[in-house]
Formats: structure tokens, C-alpha cells, sequence
């Protein structure tokens, strides 16, 4: 991680954080869980932490289904405007 923060014990407002970043953190939590050489206290709070950036994660990408969107055509194949992916 690019911040002098120890990654997953403390770090930037979640809220805060790009989707990309997230990530990122999310992952060297999960890695550094897996290796299993953190002090309970310790994977405890970076587990809380990686909830919180999963979280926040699945938000962000609600968000931008949210916002895509589906061109529609007419039948000669020409742009006749836009609705929901999902179609919903």
C-alpha cells in the first residue's frame, strides 16, 4: 500500500477510499489472515476493518450497476434511446 498506514490495522476513511483502493486493502487483509501470523487482537480488528471495505466495495458496485444502461434500437438497428440493463 502506497500510505504509510500499516495496511488493514488503520487506515484512510473507508468512505473515503476508491473502489480500486478498497480492494486492494481488502486483499492484503485477506493475505495477510491467511498467513496466520497476526496477533489475534490484531485479526480481529483488520477483520472488522476488511467487513467494513467489503462493504463498502458491494456499495460502490451497486452503484454503478446503477448506472449503466442499455442502448435501445428500432428495428433498423438505429440508437432509439435507453433503458435499464437489467431491464428492469
Amino acid at each position: 500500500m502506497t500510505d504509510s498506514v500499516k495496511p488493514g490495522v488503520s487506515g484512510p476513511e473507508v468512505s473515503g477510499l476508491s473502489f480500486e483502493k478498497a480492494v486492494a486493502e481488502l486483499e492484503s487483509i485477506v493475505a495477510r489472515l491467511e498467513r496466520g501470523d497476526v496477533a489475534l487482537d490484531e485479526s480481529i480488528e483488520i477483520y472488522e476493518r476488511g467487513e467494513t471495505l467489503k462493504k463498502h466495495c458491494e456499495t460502490l458496485l451497486s452503484a454503478a450497476e446503477n448506472r449503466i444502461e442499455k442502448i435501445r434500437l428500432d428495428r433498423a438497428g438505429k440508437p432509439q434511446g435507453v433503458e435499464p440493463l437489467d431491464g428492469a
